[in-house]
């Protein structure tokens, strides 16, 4: 099941992908795809629902973050291993982590906004985890069953306000924009095997970025059940699982002002981002 939520920023009404994939319109059984909606019962509701029965959507509407709740966006490092090698650092022994403000939320295609004294912004392609329940300290083998489902996420980065203006990584993952996220999640049951999805990222039609998230050094269920074992992860948050090689900072290349950006996961959908100057 792919839900999505469309519609102008403040106002996106619920849906979902048919098998058509046309888009059709939840509003007359959901008010929001939200914490309930993301639990094991309502998404057996959901499932219930016939999708050709639901109204077509017939225009093309933006679309947004395809659910609501998320109390936090945790980021996890250094998790694929071409990644850490491009960036000659060591490969980890436990989950690198840092944290990104939920106010850097945005939908799949609005455009990122390069902060004003920006001058190192990188791309970062990553498969994200959302959580379905309310999940601490879970087994490495029941993690995933406390999985709703998955998304693209676009860990946007100002590596010079990451990496050269001292304290944590969070400064240079937190700006407004960094964390687009869609254009649905896809449920946890049409995701077999997360660590099988190639993900891939293209600048200006350019590809920068090809691998599969089967060379993660930390899978799926280890960095939820590692992750859940310092924090409460409530239904909607959202785990960026890292990105592979081809980044910004390991080509010396950044993104400017009008540059275009491409990504995707394999079965989870694509987002293309412009970048734009933020006003003063």
């Amino acid at each position: 099941m792919k839900l999505v939520r469309f519609g102008p920023k403040g106002r996106e009404k619920p849906g979902l992908i048919a098998p058509d994939r046309s888009l059709r319109d939840l509003s007359a059984h959901v008010a929001d795809i939200g914490w309930n909606e993301l639990s094991a019962i309502g998404q057996k509701r959901l499932h219930a629902l016939n999708p050709l029965s639901l109204p077509a959507v017939r225009s093309k509407p933006r679309l947004g973050v395809p659910f609501t709740g998320i109390s936090k966006i945790v980021g996890i490092g250094l998790n694929y291993r071409a990644h850490a090698l491009e960036a000659k650092m060591p490969i980890p022994a436990e989950p690198v982590m840092f944290m990104k403000a939920t106010t850097c939320i945005s939908g799949p295609c609005d455009p990122i906004l390069m902060p004003i004294d920006s001058t190192k912004l990188d791309w970062e392609v990553e498969l994200g985890i959302v959580i379905g329940c309310e999940t601490r300290r879970v087994t490495e083998a029941r993690a995933l069953d406390h999985v709703a489902g998955y998304c693209v996420f676009h860990d946007v980065s100002e590596r010079a306000f990451q990496l050269e203006r001292g304290g944590q990584w969070d400064k240079g993952k937190s700006c407004d924009s960094f964390g687009p996220i869609g254009p649905w999640l896809v449920t946890r049951e049409d995701v077999p095997d997360p660590q099988r999805l190639r993900l891939w990222l293209d600048v200006n039609g350019e590809r920068m970025q090809d691998s599969s998230t089967a060379d993660m050094i930390f899978s799926c269920a280890e960095i939820v059940s590692y992750v859940s074992g310092f924090m409460t992860l409530l239904p909607g948050d959202v785990i960026c699982t890292g990105t592979p090689q081809g980044v910004g900072i390991g080509r010396g290349r950044f993104l400017q002002i009008g540059d275009t950006v491409r990504l995707g996961v394999e079965g989870l959908g694509e987002q293309e981002q412009t970048v734009i100057a933020t006003r003063p």
